[in-house]
């Protein structure tokens, strides 16, 4: 309910500001998937058959690599707070003719959203978990802990030792000691929370998982599926636990963790997660231009073609088997995306193309885009390493005329060689601060302003060698 009143308050043009924080340009791909994200709130608030008759506008993006498809669709998940899993085509090509079943995209954006629901409701719990785990590191500090009303059983040889020579079990000597009052209780805890002990020393005892996984391979593509033999067998094996000895600082989190884990209910969490992978789940297949062969190819093409035929069914929808149970892919949103510069969106068989009737096209990138990028964006990468080298003490100014000649040359090595988008600035940024970055720890508060003359000193030489740039940039 808190997720769908979310989603009323971001309208398209709302959604299409958010990603414009972070994503330069492209603005019929924010506008097409702002739009899939909006109906899908429109739909849930259908009732009745025809909620189930709304399918997902699937949505195929064009353009080179490095314009920004991934991000726009990693953005539009975070955005949304929807299960999202990215996954190359080229994936079910590796191995033999088909490689990886297909229905292991589904199994793994199941896997992913019960992470995440798991997370949210451990979250949900903090607090009491918080106060558990105070209140058993106030038992294991206080005088209680150091009794020892029941026997100790130091192994299994020794009780079945004791049992066979009718002796009784050695028990832990214990201390005489004298209970706390509830007041010293408090005070104990109250120092806990304060923080005043948090380098004291305690022995804490914690769960240990010494069960193997075993591996399962399903008929259809030997798809690999982890079972535990814990969850396999239910309560029948009795968790194994050991002791730590962790400061009090240490306990806090270890404890609060189990505590958090005890309170979740498993089966309310896989519920929740399955559901949401199938009312919201994004998928975003990558590289789809690389499995686009047409009958009466020979040798890779047709494993290509067959590919296709796989992943069709999972994008019209159908019932997958997960380790949480059954997933339907009828409402999960599927974004595909390619270059498509040798081959073509009409390369792919015509069953598939009619699965993605949205289709947008990415333009390519130049030096102006460049500099809006290395400026613009919330997460820039300006802003990235001025706060990198902040931490080192060195305070990193870009001129604008530096800002420039870092584009100039991005754009200009994208031209001579492979066209890589904006994934060249990181390239360029990283030789550009080489120098820097690796003498900043002996620089110390030092100011350096990076104009267009440094960026020339450090990367011209490199730019006008084609052979050399063609290996470092």
């Amino acid at each position: 309910m808190e997720e769908q009143e979310e989603m009323e308050e971001l309208t398209p043009r709302q959604i299409v500001a958010e990603l414009d924080k972070y994503i330069i340009g492209q603005n019929a791909a924010k506008r097409a998937v702002a739009i899939a994200l909006r109906n899908r709130y429109r739909r849930q608030r259908l009732t009745g058959e025809i909620r189930d008759e709304v399918i997902p506008k699937n949505i195929l993006m064009i353009g080179p690599t490095g314009v920004g498809k991934t991000e726009i669709a990693r953005r539009l998940a975070r955005l949304a707070k929807a299960p999202f899993l990215k996954i190359e085509a080229t994936k079910f090509t590796e191995v033999g003719y088909v490689g990886r079943d297909v229905d292991a995209m589904v199994r793994d954006i199941t896997d992913a959203a019960v992470r995440m629901v798991q997370q949210e409701k451990m979250k949900e719990v903090e607090g009491r978990a918080r106060e558990m785990a105070i209140e058993r590191i106030v038992e294991l500090l206080s005088s209680r802990a150091r009794r020892a009303p029941m026997p100790s059983l130091r192994s299994v040889g020794d009780a079945m030792a004791a049992f066979l020579s009718q002796r009784p079990v050695e028990e832990e000597e214990s201390e005489a000691v004298t209970e706390e009052s509830p007041e010293d209780l408090q005070r104990l805890r109250e120092r806990i929370v304060s923080g005043e002990l948090d380098d004291k020393t305690v022995e804490i005892m914690v769960e240990e998982s010494k069960f193997p996984t075993v591996q399962i391979f399903s008929p259809a593509g030997m798809e690999e599926m982890g079972m535990n033999l814990q969850d396999l067998l239910g309560g029948m094996l009795p968790k194994t636990r050991k002791k730590r000895r962790v400061t009090v600082k240490e306990a806090k989190e270890i404890l609060a963790c189990e505590s958090a884990q005890r309170l979740v209910e498993m089966d309310q969490v896989t519920t929740e997660a399955i559901e949401r992978v199938e009312q919201t789940g994004i998928i975003f297949i990558d590289e789809m231009d690389k499995i686009a062969g047409r009958e009466g190819m020979h040798g890779p093409e047709v494993s290509r073609e067959g590919v296709q035929r796989d992943i069709l069914p999972i994008v019209e929808g159908s019932t997958v088997m997960t380790k949480y149970g059954p997933v339907q892919t009828d409402h999960i949103l599927f974004i595909a995306a390619g270059a498509f510069n040798v081959s073509k969106p009409s390369d792919l068989i015509p069953e598939l193309q009619g699965r993605f009737p949205l289709r947008v096209e990415l333009t390519s990138l130049g030096e102006e885009d460049f500099v809006r990028i290395l400026k613009e964006p919330k997460t820039s990468l300006i802003r990235q390493y001025t706060a990198l080298l902040a931490e080192e003490g060195v305070t990193l100014e870009f001129t604008e005329d530096g800002i420039a000649e870092i584009a100039k040359t991005a754009a200009e090595v994208n031209t001579q060689m492979e066209n890589i988008g904006a994934r060249r600035l990181h390239t360029i940024m990283e030789k550009l601060l080489e120098e820097i970055s690796f003498d900043a720890p002996e620089m110390r508060e030092v100011k350096v302003t990076i104009d267009a003359a440094y960026v020339r000193s450090q990367l011209a030489e490199l730019a006008r060698n084609l052979d050399l740039s063609r290996y470092i940039l």
